[in-house]
């Protein structure tokens, strides 16, 4: 029946479909209009705070009803079945969530009797989602013991217990460590390439929709400003770097360019794209060729792709 179920989501063309969606909070217009038509798979949500993301995840979950427009989850239409569409996703909130005087089995447990779980089904599946995402030894624990990471990956056993097929997540890393932040993101990597499950990514970190999704969608002023394939610029497996340092810098770079390699002037310094497979072995393959000519003092990765995708589209 499952199976069945996820084969027919895979099947459709958009997730998440909007026609002139407009929100207001009294007076005040917070989104204008909105048309987006988002495919299965992992999308980013992009956009300046204000832009309007956590409201549009709101209304096409039918917590607020929308002042104009359509709006189509998983093929049910929000205004009609809005109860059918947050039976089939999942959604980790931005804000704490915990209620006091439960562990983390009682509260994930909880969240699938929500849904419609029998209660035994509902235990057996909170034990399983808490080994998931890395809680099982601490699943009984007292959660006011909990750290920031913990909490966020318990909200995210929480959306997971009930088997979704969408995965809403609004600022899942928010106030993680840098280990933490690596461990959510690579959870949601495996849930949306090797678990069939889509998700929308809210956030504000361009860096985690690169890691992890495959298409962004960039809303400003509650608008779309642009929605394109991730992989145009980030699954090509490139590696972009800012070199600063003195002497030839600019032998360095037609040396670069002589190799195959893509090189262009940076203020200060110079922008070297190189491929994975190679690494960084060009740049010094070519400060070799060129005998202490050119000096290299800084070399840092440089971020691209999205970020300038972004800031072009908010602009």
């Amino acid at each position: 029946m499952y199976q069945e179920r996820r084969v027919l989501v895979n099947s459709l063309s958009f997730i998440l479909e909007t026609q002139g969606l407009v929100q207001r909070y009294g007076p005040k217009e917070v989104l204008h209009g909105v048309d987006i038509q988002l495919s299965p798979g992992a999308v980013g949500l992009l956009g300046p705070n204000g832009a309007g993301k956590s409201t549009l995840l709101r209304t096409v979950l039918g917590l607020l009803p929308s002042a104009a427009g359509r709006a189509q989850v998983l093929g049910f239409d929000v205004a009609t079945d809005a109860l059918a569409i947050r039976r089939r996703i999942g959604l980790v909130p931005e804000s704490e969530c915990m209620v006091p005087g439960m562990n983390a089995l009682e509260m994930t447990a909880y969240a699938g009797e929500l849904v419609g779980m029998q209660h035994r089904d509902a235990i057996e599946r909170a034990h399983q989602v808490l080994y998931y995402v890395g809680l099982g030894e601490s699943r009984y624990r007292d959660l006011g013991g909990y750290s920031q990471g913990m909490k966020q990956r318990l909200k995210l056993a929480q959306a997971l217990v009930h088997d979704p097929d969408l995965l809403l997540l609004d600022e899942p890393t928010a106030g993680m460590d840098p280990p933490g932040r690596e461990a959510m993101l690579g959870l949601v990597r495996d849930i949306s390439r090797n678990k069939g499950v889509s998700v929308i990514l809210s956030t504000h970190l361009l860096a985690d929709v690169e890691e992890t999704c495959d298409q962004v969608l960039v809303l400003k002023d509650g608008r779309v400003a642009d929605y394109r394939p991730v992989a145009r610029q980030t699954i090509e497996r490139r590696l972009i770097y800012d070199l600063r340092g003195r002497g030839a810098i600019e032998e360095l770079a037609a040396h670069l360019v002589q190799t195959g390699h893509q090189a262009e002037p940076i203020q200060d310094g110079l922008r070297v794209v190189l491929s994975s497979a190679e690494g960084t072995e060009p740049i010094f393959r070519a400060l070799v060729a060129l005998e202490g000519r050119a000096e290299i003092r800084e070399m840092v990765e440089a971020t691209r792709g999205i970020q300038e995708s972004f800031v072009e589209a908010t602009s």
